[in-house]
């Protein structure tokens, strides 16, 4: 009997004092959203740390001209990493106005192979070329 009493005093206690709300606010929502959205990117941010090693590239060149219809820049790292690109306004003040940007980007493979994209990206999106690439079939 005393087991049976047991098991009624629990049910009541969770009923009244539960840790887990009954109704969840939007208050609440928010905030399981934020820590869960936070938690997301700590681990993103972890797994996507490069290992030690590669920590430690120093910039060897860098290279930057910004004008007001235009721009390009250049960089160069000690692990072998460059980035050249350069992008200009087109069409300038008609309703077509758009930015068309050029450039490439080396690194060199875990193969120890230097792997390097030519792209273009204009109103028609992103266009990379690169012999590692395949390329579309026309």
């Amino acid at each position: 009997m005393g087991e049976l009493h047991a098991l009624t005093a629990s049910s009541s206690y969770a009923q009244h004092f539960s840790l887990v709300p009954t109704k969840i606010t939007s208050n609440m929502k928010f905030t399981i959203a934020t820590v869960a959205f936070s938690v997301a990117c700590l681990l993103a941010t972890a797994m996507a740390a490069p290992p030690a090693s590669q920590q430690e590239a120093q910039v060897l060149r860098f290279d930057s001209d910004v004008q007001p219809e235009g721009y390009k820049f250049a960089v160069e790292t000690s692990d072998g990493k460059s980035h050249q690109e350069e992008g200009q306004l087109k069409d300038v003040g008609t309703d077509h106005e758009a930015i068309v940007v050029r450039g490439s980007y080396s690194y060199v493979g875990d193969d120890g192979q230097t792997y390097t994209i030519n792209y273009l990206a204009d109103e028609n999106g992103f266009q990379p070329e690169g012999a590692h690439l395949p390329r579309a079939v026309q």
